[in-house]
């Protein structure tokens, strides 16, 4: 299988299948940019713009600031805040000196935050005024000692910056920053330091450039190490398969957040690699995004399907002009096929479903934008990435069309888990990474994720995927989002719960929705409980939290609550 790659005949006359990835410091892709466009926009904050040249100023500023605090080389400082412009800054600045980034949920809680603070090790940490509080708390039970604090209002334009302290004491957050030792207000001590250049010459494929947090394959959260190669390596690969995207030219949206790798990469470092204008969203809001598509006319608007799904059901969608949109590509969870068409018929750019992990800086996969496109696979490998499906238990490659579980080799494969030897080899082995995500491969050399390995659904010793049953939920036109999840059952072993949201203005009966499935799915396969929700529990990256439906639903029988459970035929 892995002689043949069957997927290289598919790829667009435009793509290569390999690549010379340049060994430097990802901030290098930062300073070609302000060399070829210094005067060109670069970030975009809800009404300020700075150039290239202004940026990698500002980088440069606090990159030395970090060395006035005794940051060294391997160092790790903690960044902890949405999209904004002074994320961007610490993000680029931390790597000019060396150190290594590690990216922190703005959503954490004191627990979390105490976790990733003591395994990574981090003894600074840039956040928000608005966070510090949470923040501040866990510096005694961490290794937390200096902290550099910035505020949305810094970068704001008037009269944004004079109303936005008002609207958060109204919304009951405070924005005091105590004058204490170890805190520095961001902006003014971003003046106060030397803006010389300042580019650490690293090892790429040794060098740690950041740490990002998993769940991993498995288990509790882990330190992802992203070498610098790993990065500019993903950074390169996905520039690469959007053929069609120029440099100096682009419009990104970033309405992913870029503290996810995800978002990281196919927007922060590859604007930066296409000298392109980075239009940064401090949080996915629907309208906010409609707004700003037709006003800043983006170009490349990666997203998950939560956005999509939320764009294509807006009540108004028809009335904003979207039609700047050429490429989107959608990450961490599945695409179903209905959201897919909707949103290009909606804004006449093309939506192709990719594939990736964190703990692959993180794109492996992806639909071609030009040739064939299979609607509902994960796609084919990037240039430099090779592919195979593997036997869960013996690892031995399985044929075509055989389910098994998938795993990915090349350049932006991480080096390992943070302090985690064993856990490490139990997923990398001669650089072939284990995803924990069950696949199979066609002719064609295009692959179909099935499901995570361990939410494979077991009813009655019938294999279940949730993705099955999901699509066929999906192609409801009452239903807006669907999943699905096993549940216990003293008879099957395991039964299919959904939990559906229902579309906006449109009611359907769980007898409905029954039918729909049975004249689609194997028997089996029919969901036997139904629960409808408003909402459904998401990260911040609007992936479903399909763990969360399990506790809740685990938490819910211990309590002792009877599902209302279709009995079996």
């Amino acid at each position: 299988m892995l002689g043949e790659r069957t997927w290289l005949r598919h790829y667009p006359a435009e793509v290569a299948p390999s690549f010379d990835y340049p060994k430097h410091n990802v901030a290098q892709l930062l300073i070609q940019a302000v060399a070829d466009y210094p005067e060109r926009p670069a970030v975009e904050f809800l009404g300020v713009s700075l150039t290239y040249r202004e940026l990698l100023e500002s980088a440069y500023r606090f990159a030395n600031g970090l060395q006035s605090l005794g940051v060294k080389t391997g160092d790790r400082v903690a960044l902890m805040m949405p999209n904004c412009p002074q994320m961007v800054i610490a993000y680029y600045g931390t790597l000019l000196v060396g150190g290594i980034v590690v990216m922190t949920n703005p959503l954490y809680m004191e627990g979390e935050l105490t976790f990733q603070l003591n395994d990574s090790g981090a003894k600074v940490i840039v956040t928000l005024d608005i966070l510090f509080p949470r923040v501040h708390h866990v510096k005694r039970s961490t290794p937390l000692q200096q902290f550099i604090v910035g505020s949305i209002q810094e970068y704001l334009p008037f009269p944004k910056n004079l109303l936005y302290p008002l609207k958060a004491k109204r919304d009951g957050q405070s924005l005091d920053i105590p004058d204490v030792p170890g805190v520095f207000r961001f902006k003014s001590w971003l003046k106060s330091c030397p803006a010389e250049p300042v580019s650490y010459p690293v090892d790429a494929e040794r060098d740690i450039a950041m740490l990002q947090y998993t769940g991993g394959t498995t288990g509790m959260a882990k330190g992802v190490m992203l070498t610098h190669y790993n990065l500019v390596s993903n950074t390169l690969q996905t520039a690469n398969w959007f053929i069609d995207a120029h440099r100096g030219k682009e419009i990104f949206l970033a309405a992913l957040p870029c503290f996810h790798v995800f978002g990281l990469t196919v927007l922060l470092n590859y604007a930066m690699h296409l000298a392109g204008i980075l239009v940064l969203l401090p949080r996915f809001e629907t309208k906010q995004v409609l707004e700003t598509i037709q006003k800043k006319r983006p170009t490349v608007f990666p997203g998950a399907p939560t956005m999509y799904i939320a764009i294509n059901h807006h009540k108004e969608v028809h009335k904003y002009d979207l039609s700047s949109i050429k490429a989107c590509v959608s990450g961490s969870a599945p695409l179903p096929l209905e959201v897919q068409e909707r949103f290009e018929s909606i804004t006449g750019g093309r939506l192709i479903e990719g594939y990736g992990l964190t703990e692959a800086s993180p794109v492996t996969h992806a639909n071609p934008l030009k040739g064939l496109r299979k609607n509902g696979t994960i796609g084919i490998p990037f240039p430099d990435t090779e592919a195979m499906v593997v036997h869960p238990d013996t690892r031995e490659p399985l044929s075509v069309g055989e389910i098994g579980e998938l795993a990915v080799r090349g350049p932006q494969v991480m080096i390992g888990y943070w302090n985690r030897p064993e856990e490490t080899k139990a997923v990398l082995n001669e650089g072939w990474l284990l995803t924990g995500d069950m696949a199979k491969l066609d002719e064609d050399g295009f692959f179909t994720l099935v499901d995570r390995k361990k939410d494979m659904i077991n009813a009655s010793g019938f294999k279940v995927y949730p993705r099955d049953v999901e699509e066929v939920l999906f192609e409801h036109p009452s239903v807006k989002e669907a999943v699905v999840i096993g549940v216990p059952d003293p008879y099957r072993g395991e039964t299919v719960k959904a939990f559906i949201v229902r579309a906006e203005g449109l009611d359907v009966s769980e007898e409905k929705l029954e039918e729909w499935c049975r004249a689609r799915l194997a028997a089996f396969k029919v969901p036997r409980i139904y629960e409808f929700r408003s909402e459904l529990p998401k990260t911040i990256v609007g992936k479903v939290l399909r763990r969360k439906l399990i506790e809740e639903e685990g938490l819910r029988r211990q309590q002792g609550e009877e599902p209302n459970e279709k009995p079996d035929e």
